[in-house]
């Protein structure tokens, strides 16, 4: 603490000390901290938790300045890992110069040290959040009722038409009905809808309109006839 400081080394440390906020300007560095007042505002700065300025007070003499520095030395720096031999406080308090630059430095660098181990142990602690998210990842909350509120899960799907006539065909005939057999059947269904369209499109007259539509009615039967037919010759195939 004692260590020789060239000139670059003093400039880079006062440049340090004007971009701290002090309570008195800095004129001559060795009678300004002479008190410890301004250097525990330092500490103050940086880590406010650290320092209770009530405990320092401005002073002119020797005794409430080896007063400041001791409360210094016991409350705030042990929590940097920092300490100032008696020698050099009783240097310090009466404005030795040279003396209270070595501390400043020891002190940057303290500051400096505990800074970065701060911000290190942030990183890990975001590293482990992050980690205990991805192997538990946020689940979907659930309604105490034990029931899923409404557009929750999974959107269930409307039968298409053709599922629907399926679904018509198998409780008519009954579910232990092939379902091949089921499908030949709405086939044959379909038809017959298409040939009842076709009886009603083509009347002309209100004098062909029956003769014709009773012409058709018997051709419709001579095919539901044969559909049925098949439809029985395939499902004794079947069995």
């Amino acid at each position: 603490m004692d260590k020789e400081l060239n000139e670059e080394i003093l400039q880079d440390l006062f440049a340090w000390l004007d971009k701290i906020p002090l309570s008195r300007p800095k004129r001559n560095i060795a009678r300004d901290f002479s008190d410890g007042v301004m250097a525990a505002e330092v500490v103050k700065y940086f880590f406010p938790k650290l320092v209770e300025l009530h405990n320092f007070s401005p002073a002119n003499s020797t005794v409430q300045k080896l007063n400041n520095w001791g409360t210094l030395n016991r409350k705030v720096f042990t929590k940097l890992n920092l300490h100032v031999p008696e020698e050099t406080v009783k240097r310090i308090v009466t404005s030795t110069a040279g003396a209270v630059e070595p501390v400043l430095c020891s002190l940057r660098e303290r500051i400096d040290e505990k800074r970065r181990q701060r911000n290190e142990d942030a990183l890990l602690d975001l590293g482990y959040y992050n980690t205990k998210n991805q192997e538990n990842p946020p689940t979907e909350p659930r309604p105490s009722n034990g029931k899923m509120k409404p557009g929750l899960g999974v959107k269930k799907e409307e039968p298409s038409h053709k599922q629907r006539q399926s679904e018509k065909t198998s409780t008519v005939l009954g579910h232990q009905v092939d379902p091949t057999i089921c499908l030949i059947l709405e086939e044959k269904e379909q038809a017959l809808l298409a040939l009842q369209g076709t009886v009603e499109v083509h009347t002309q007259t209100p004098t062909h309109t029956h003769t014709h539509t009773r012409t058709l009615s018997a051709a419709g039967l001579q095919v539901l006839a044969g559909l049925l037919s098949d439809t029985s010759s395939q499902a004794d195939r079947k069995r």
